[in-house]
């Protein structure tokens, strides 16, 4: 009788292992998606902001506003209409799948308020960073915006005392390298005027979302991923839309600048198509992000998700440079091998590459 039984349990074992497998792999290939999603997203965000009425205001036709305006304002509303779009494709999603319930029940949770914290700092202050950065230097400042890890693992120790192993440091110390290399290309002849500000700002950018990444671990370990996307980027959308830009137009000495130029925003034909493409990858740049870390698990997921430093330049080139025809969006080639090396250096943050092979003979 027990021998009958042992084939049988080594046959569940093995069925078990290949399942796991499977499921491990389909992580992996969920997290790449989600760095790919973020890439499009970039993209098609810079492309919505290149058309229609706001050609006007970034082209020739900016006597009207001035250069606070055109710098800080307009890279607020554009984050602000790429995340209350990508918030609608959330919840008409949740609603398809019956969850719409879930997310105002979750609105009221210790997890759900620690969401929308997060959602304050990466959307107000690291997306309309993101966003002017992008405006000011291009695609270059990507791989600088993925630091976020890495400050992110210097904020956990400093704020939760989470370990940094040497491994850890090491991987940190490569992705400064690589941001290092990009902000060589600054001082090139022909680099941009505002290059330097636009990496400065970037960097900016990479610290909040290292730190909405310390805050957002804990509540995203206790809710549906769908969901926690949903309050993120409705979160984001609107405090960046009812907060963030009229305080910019204060700032700017007039108040009515503020719905004047979000009413002209939504009613931009040649752009808002754009930026309702921009808004479903944004759902998916996070969405699948949540889902690859529950999958292959976090440190694995932030080192496949990390890798938009290589596919955010790549899909700007492509749909910007190529597909668009607007100059200006190739990268030298040491900002393509900085890429490279900022995703080695998220990859060694998060896990021992070794670990990759030691898997595959197990």
């Amino acid at each position: 009788m027990n021998n009958t039984l042992v084939p049988a349990n080594a046959a569940a074992v093995a069925a078990k292992k290949k399942l796991s497998a499977n499921f491990f792999k389909k992580g992996v290939i969920v997290g790449i998606l989600s760095g790919m999603c973020y890439g499009l997203y970039s993209a098609f965000l810079t492309l919505g902001m290149a058309n229609g009425v706001w050609a006007d205001w970034y082209g020739a036709n900016t006597v009207a506003l001035s250069a606070f305006v055109i710098t800080y304002m307009l890279g607020s509303l554009g984050s602000a209409l790429n995340d209350t779009i990508s918030a609608l494709w959330c919840m008409g999603i949740a609603a398809f799948k019956g969850k719409l319930g879930d997310y105002f029940r979750t609105l009221k949770t210790k997890p759900g308020k620690m969401m929308i914290i997060a959602a304050l700092i990466g959307g107000p202050i690291s997306s309309t960073a993101y966003v002017v950065a992008l405006q000011m230097a291009g695609s270059i400042i990507i791989p600088i915006t993925a630091l976020c890890p890495a400050i992110g693992a210097i904020l956990a120790r400093v704020l939760f005392k989470q370990k940094l192993t040497p491994r850890m440091m090491l991987g940190i110390a490569i992705c400064f390298i690589a941001s290092l290399m990009i902000g060589s290309t600054s001082m090139s002849a022909d680099a941009p005027e505002n290059l330097l500000l636009g990496i400065c700002i970037a960097f900016i950018c990479a610290f909040g979302w290292g730190l909405e990444g310390c805050v957002a671990g804990y509540g995203t370990s206790m809710i549906d991923y769908e969901i926690g996307i949903t309050i993120r980027q409705s979160t984001s959308g609107l405090s960046n839309l009812i907060i963030l830009v009229p305080l910019f137009a204060i700032m700017a000495g007039n108040i009515g600048l503020a719905p004047s130029l979000a009413v002209q925003a939504v009613t931009s034909g040649p752009a808002i198509g754009w930026f309702i493409v921009s808004g479903f990858f944004a759902v998916f740049a996070y969405s699948l992000w949540y889902k690859g870390n529950s999958m292959c698990g976090a440190a694995l997921g932030m080192a496949c998700n990390g890798a938009f430093s290589f596919w955010g330049p790549f899909f700007c080139w492509m749909v910007l440079g190529v597909f668009a025809g607007i100059e200006g969006w190739s990268l030298p080639p040491i900002a393509w091998a900085a890429a490279v090396v900022m995703a080695f250096g998220i990859l060694v943050i998060a896990m021992n590459p070794l670990d990759l092979f030691r898997r595959k003979e197990a």
